[in-house]
């Protein structure tokens, strides 16, 4: 045993602890707020191959002998797990933060693709249902959530065009998964092409997540902090149980069915609509579905930064109302490139919808609990993704048209359109009160 006298002191092995630390680089950092950005677009980017599903539905039927609308289920089946998860998930973004709800979506959505491969080579339905309707589904509703609400602490000056980039991934990731795709069914085939996807999106998430931190107090500059203290409709911020009991909440909830139902319903049907009511053909018909999902992940961005200058409640209502200018030259015109050109700027709208609506929810209810109330919120999503498809393909399939379908999008764009004006004029009259120009 070291005698008394001879003992180091420990206050100066804490000195060179620090020293040490300083010297080698292992002191903590300022992080740099586009890296935490940067890492919530690869993540969305990952998860966001969801939307590449169509490329493997008719290769999976030829091979299990499974009705293609039975494959297709279980994209259905994903956007409602995702939707429903979402609001569990966005609560634990706020407990436990977006790293782990990062991580746990990189093991379920990585894990359930590898098993739709398994499905798949064993000729399982109900693993398909399983594996990429459930496990997929809740890696997708935790990813999804994992980086908005974080993003949006580090761009308090930049809510809109933060989300937009984030978001922008998921819309974006089906033209990357959609070629990789038919590249690896050709050459590895099309069950081992599941077991790659899924250790590659588990590998990159994964890696992705432990970047995406929540800001410290130093970490933002004393002038873009301040911008995070903004007039709401609230005056304060809000838990999200608090949230939920407002009108305000109802109001953004319905507008953002209403939007997903709208922009879903159109792009489950944009190619066989685009034939039934134009003269395009088929080959012309599927240029037109690659070309609106350009606006679908464009509109995400181009929407959102314009939220940052005019703001996200009149952003939200000039949606809707180009919405319903468009949804008129789809039913009065039937000229091919006019049609598309409306289609298109439709899609714009549909992707506008998801990006606004985090930054939105941010300006009303504060950042106190955004994760929990963003993931509240896109149970809209997991309903309307039910409801679009189903109602435009029931209309037609008794009616064997699409105009009453597109009649009825109109009215209950009409519909939102008055709400989003209502919430602005609470918006203004909130401003006034306060007395802030």
């Amino acid at each position: 045993m070291i005698p008394f006298k001879h003992r180091i002191n420990p206050d100066i092995i804490c000195l060179l602890f620090v020293f040490f630390k300083k010297e080698t680089g292992l002191m903590v950092k300022t992080r740099n707020r586009y890296g935490v950005a940067l890492a919530g677009v690869v993540l969305h980017l990952m998860i966001g191959g969801v939307y590449a599903w169509s490329v493997f539905t008719k290769p999976i039927a030829q091979q299990t002998g499974w009705k293609e609308t039975a494959v297709s289920f279980a994209f259905s089946l994903a956007i409602f797990f995702l939707g429903m998860s979402a609001a569990f998930m966005g609560r634990l973004v706020e407990k436990f933060g977006p790293t782990v709800t990062g991580t746990i979506s990189s093991i379920c959505y990585g894990s359930g693709i590898a098993l739709t491969g398994l499905a798949v080579q064993s000729h399982q339905l109900w693993l398909l249902y399983l594996a990429y309707g459930v496990i997929g589904g809740l890696g997708l509703g935790s990813g999804y959530v994992t980086p908005v609400s974080t993003i949006i602490r580090w761009f308090p000056d930049k809510r809109g065009l933060a989300t937009g980039l984030a978001i922008m991934g998921f819309g974006f990731a089906a033209l990357l998964t959609g070629p990789v795709a038919q590249h690896l069914m050709a050459v590895v085939g099309l069950a081992n092409t599941f077991y790659v996807l899924g250790i590659f999106y588990f590998v990159v998430m994964v890696i992705a997540a432990q970047f995406i931190k929540k800001p410290r107090s130093h970490e933002l500059p004393q002038a873009i902090a301040a911008n995070a203290q903004r007039v709401s409709l609230t005056g304060q911020e809000l838990t999200a149980n608090q949230a939920l009991k407002t009108r305000t909440f109802a109001f953004l909830w319905l507008m953002f069915f209403i939007n997903i139902t709208t922009g879903i319903g159109l792009v489950s049907a944009a190619s066989p609509m685009a034939q039934n009511m134009t003269t395009m053909t088929a080959a012309a018909a599927a240029v037109m579905v690659g070309i609106i999902g350009l606006f679908n992940g464009f509109g995400r961005l181009a929407w959102a930064t314009l939220s940052d200058y005019i703001g996200r409640p009149l952003t939200y209502s000039l949606i809707f109302v180009l919405d319903i200018v468009m949804l008129f030259i789809l039913l009065f015109f039937k000229t091919p490139l006019i049609f598309a050109l409306a289609l298109c700027l439709l899609m714009s709208c549909y992707g506008a919808g998801f990006s606004v609506i985090p930054a939105y929810l941010g300006d009303v209810f504060g950042t106190k609990q955004l994760g929990a109330i963003h993931g509240y919120i896109l149970t809209a999503w997991a309903a309307a993704g039910m409801v679009g498809p189903v109602l435009l393909s029931y209309t037609h399939q008794v009616l064997h048209n699409y105009y009453v379908t597109l009649v009825v999008f109109v009215i209950i764009d009409a519909l939102a359109m008055l709400v989003s004006v209502m919430i602005q004029k609470d918006f203004v009259a909130h401003r006034a009160v306060k007395g802030v120009d």
